[in-house]
Parts: C-alpha cells; sequence; structure tokens
C-alpha cells in the first residue's frame, strides 16, 4: 500500500484549513509546493489536499499543481466540504469539486456532507431531518453521475465529524454508482457517539480512501477530552483498523491524519509538537505496520 498525508496534519503550519484561527493570526509557514519536497524527503507516496493548500483554484494553479506533484512523484486526492461550518474556503458544489479534481490528475475526489444534526446525538441516527438532508444529497449525486463517468473521478462520501457510518452507507447504496461510495476516518464517528471500530469495519467494504488517524481518551476530573495525537499513540486499534483495510476493501493507500491542538502552546511550541506528530506517525505506519 502507498503512504500519504492527509495536509490537514499541517494545519498548524499553513496547510489544510483553518489554521491560526482562519484569520492568520499566525503567519503561514509552509505551502503545497515546500510540503511536496518535504513529502519525498520524508518517504510519502501523496497527499489528500484542499482549496485552502492550492490557493487558487484557477486552472492555471490547478495544472501548476497537478504538474509539480508529477514530477515529484506523488499521488493527489482531493478533499472538499458541501458546507463547511468553520472555514468556508473548502465548500464547493459537487460538479466543482469534481472538476477540481479531474483538473488536479487526481481519482478521488472526497467530500465532507456538513449535515446539522438534531440533539440529542444519541437518538439521531437516521432521524427524519437528517434523511431529509441525505435525500437532497442524493439528488444532487445523481446529476453528476455523467460528470464522474466522463472525468472518471471517484466520489467519496466522509463520515465526517456528524454522519453514522450507516448514513454514509444509506446515502451510496441510494445513488447506487461504481463511482460513488465512501472515505473512511477512523476517529470521526466518536463525534457523533459511534463505536469507531464499528464505523471502520461497516464503511471499509465501500470505501475509496481513508483518514488514517489516532486520538487518545484523556480522562480528568470533569469528565473527558478526545485529542489528536500521532498514530500509535492514542485509542484508535490502527494495526486492526489495517488489517480490516486489506481484507475487506480495495484501497491500496493508507492516508495520515494528525489532528495536533495547540493547546495553550505558541506557534514555536506547537508546530514543533505537530511536527514531531507527523514524522511519529510516518515511522509508526512504515515501521510498526509495514506500510
Amino acid at each position: 500500500m502507498l503512504l500519504g498525508l492527509h495536509t490537514y496534519s499541517f494545519h498548524l503550519h499553513g496547510m489544510g484549513q483553518n489554521w491560526g484561527g482562519h484569520e492568520l493570526s499566525w503567519p503561514r509557514v509552509m505551502d503545497i509546493f515546500k510540503l511536496m519536497d518535504w513529502a519525498v524527503d520524508n518517504s510519502v507516496d501523496g497527499l489528500h489536499i484542499t482549496a485552502v493548500d492550492c490557493e487558487s483554484t484557477d486552472e492555471a494553479q490547478l495544472i501548476k499543481i497537478k504538474d509539480a506533484a508529477k514530477d515529484h512523484g506523488l499521488f493527489l486526492e482531493y478533499n472538499f466540504s458541501l458546507d463547511e461550518e468553520f472555514d468556508p474556503r473548502l465548500t464547493h458544489t459537487l460538479e466543482q469539486g469534481i472538476k477540481i479534481a479531474h483538473t488536479l490528475g487526481t481519482d478521488i475526489g472526497k467530500v465532507s456532507l456538513d449535515l446539522r444534526r438534531p440533539r440529542p446525538l444519541c437518538a439521531s441516527r437516521h432521524h427524519p431531518d437528517i434523511m431529509k438532508q441525505l435525500n437532497h444529497i442524493a439528488g444532487l449525486t445523481r446529476k453528476i453521475l455523467p460528470l464522474l463517468e466522463d472525468t472518471g473521478v471517484k466520489l467519496a462520501f466522509e463520515n465526517h465529524t456528524e454522519s453514522f457510518a450507516s448514513e454514509i452507507l444509506w446515502l451510496i447504496n441510494e445513488v447506487k454508482h461504481p463511482s460513488v461510495g465512501a472515505c473512511v476516518d477512523t476517529v470521526n464517528s466518536v463525534m457523533v457517539l459511534e463505536d469507531p471500530m464499528t464505523a471502520i469495519e461497516t464503511l471499509a467494504p465501500r470505501s475509496f480512501t481513508n483518514h488514517f488517524c489516532d486520538h487518545r481518551m484523556e480522562r480528568d476530573q470533569f469528565g473527558g477530552r478526545f485529542t489528536g495525537v500521532a498514530c500509535g499513540d492514542g485509542d484508535i486499534d490502527l494495526q486492526k483498523t489495517l488489517e480490516i483495510f486489506k481484507n475487506k476493501s480495495n484501497m491500496n493507500r493508507i492516508n495520515i491524519e494528525v489532528e495536533w491542538d495547540a493547546g495553550d502552546d505558541g506557534p514555536e511550541a506547537a508546530r514543533k509538537k505537530e511536527y514531531d506528530a507527523v514524522v511519529k506517525s510516518i515511522k509508526y505506519c512504515r515501521n510498526v505496520l509495514n506500510i
């Protein structure tokens, strides 16, 4: 399998999305071309990128990124959202996202549904409000099926932080097209109080791509905090996850995603910890998981 990196892993460096509060309270210290150089130097095979990384989605800029990735021998996957709540720079229509992915020369367009969930969460799986939203998205997807066929891009619905795995599966089954599948994120299901391993096992057989992420549950006097860590340092069974991917899916790429929280650290200290967590994740995937 190939080893990729979700650019959000360096969000404190200016990649992915929503860095430094999105208003650039911290200066950006990395761009997509510097990251490509870094990826080659650190044995990464590809990048899972967003519009923020591209800086512009003009055709000339996208082709420049496509050519640079080819020169570096890197695969690309494109990540976008239908209605991103915290960073609207990621928001595209399905048509826009697929066309951008095609121009970048990638075979994957990963999309977050950005559902708006009712509460309580524990009672909201396939809630009527959710099904109304999913039916609308299914209709939008059917309209762009000819575009998927023409471009060869596969559309991957992510179990983002507001989606149960069974809802993503329902949407895929509703559309019923070989170019429509899932992106399985290994931690997001916790945000809707779903067991991560249940989500992984449910979606892996229908997934085109993944976000290979680890989090750790830390207990304190107020309850607990589920926070991003380097791969192998958390509470997600990544060894079992990899076995599921190998045995029950056709995926041939692992996309590391490190979600490092700056906490009370300033820019220099926070970026150093984020950087170290990314390097540690790569070493874990290469040397422990043998990817």
